[in-house]
């Protein structure tokens, strides 16, 4: 087992949403990197200097430091100094506290990585843990305890968190197999990364119940559930089925920096990721082309052997 300290605003929400993730083996409340190793709420929240933080314990065999970083950038703000969501203070700063500095690499290329996507250096504090200290037991899985409870994550993302290593991985087919099976618009957009034309793909103005897969290799994409009309052109989706389905990538071509979405079994190109997409349901918007995807409705999904993500809908 390996460990890491995770600080993103009040605890409360933060250990909810990483305990839900796949791999995460237990979860602990506490305070961390102030002046001393003995504290309690009350001396954090008057200034001992200490950050609300989580102890994460992961199974590295099953969920990697670098994506267990992934998720945790879902759910902070970055580019915030001593707040995060509507709690404000030194004790909410974000960041990333490791026990073996063997983590520092790994640490250290997340963040670079999450710079280069925001443009701009990200204002999370990172470095080697000092003065944890467990905080007290009515702040352990206190949203289990008070479901009601106050909360500044998106509920949404406790879903995503859920759904994390849903789907399985599906072969890859070879590029002269996909060219006799699919159409020249699209192998132009899944392996040549084309883009059909504004408001002409099949699946853009579709709102029918089911899901969507990858053309090339059948993995689930997306869901009905998750589609709205942006009014783009493209079909729109909130998040994908599963966070794992997808692979994003620094896109510079045609002079702009955008963020690519490939297809993480079969890497075909789908479309690009922007962050103006419906607040209420986490902000993001997966623009796609529908020539990359094949729509499964809700009632063949079981013969089609999806039965499995129709609770999902």
């Amino acid at each position: 087992m390996k460990e890491i300290y995770l600080a993103g605003g009040c605890f409360w929400g933060v250990e909810k949403y990483l305990s839900l993730i796949r791999g995460v083996v237990k979860t602990q409340t506490g305070y961390a990197n102030g002046d001393s190793d003995r504290t309690d709420y009350r001396s954090v929240c008057s200034g001992s200097g200490h950050t609300e933080a989580v102890r994460v314990v992961y199974d590295e065999k099953v969920l990697s430091l670098t994506n267990l970083l992934e998720f945790f950038y879902r759910i902070i703000d970055p580019l915030s100094v001593n707040r995060q969501g509507n709690d404000r203070g030194i004790q909410y700063r974000t960041g990333i506290y490791y026990t073996d500095n063997g983590d520092k690499t790994a640490v250290e290329g997340s963040l670079s990585s999450l710079g280069e996507r925001l443009g701009i250096r990200p204002a999370v504090e990172h470095g080697p843990l000092e003065n944890w200290c467990g905080a007290e037991e009515h702040h352990q899985n206190y949203l289990d305890k008070n479901p009601g409870g106050y909360c500044h994550i998106n509920p949404r993302l406790f879903e995503e968190a859920k759904r994390y290593n849903l789907v399985p991985e599906y072969p890859r087919k070879a590029d002269e197999d996909l060219m006799e099976e699919l159409s020249r618009i699209q192998y132009s957009v899944v392996r040549e990364d084309a883009t059909e034309p504004p408001f002409t793909g099949e699946y853009n103005s579709m709102f029918e119940r089911g899901l969507y897969v990858d053309v090339t290799t059948g993995e689930p994409l997306f869901l009905s559930s998750d589609k709205f009309d942006s009014g783009c052109g493209w079909p729109s989706f909130s998040a994908p089925v599963s966070p794992d389905v997808i692979v994003e990538k620094k896109d510079q071509k045609y002079g702009m920096v955008r963020t690519e979405v490939r297809s993480r079994s079969g890497d075909a190109h789908l479309g690009h990721v922007f962050g103006d997409g419906p607040v209420q349901k986490g902000g993001s918007r997966y623009c796609i082309n529908s020539a990359a995807l094949r729509f499964i409705p809700y009632d063949k999904m079981e013969k089609e052997g999806y039965g499995w993500l129709k609770d999902l809908l």
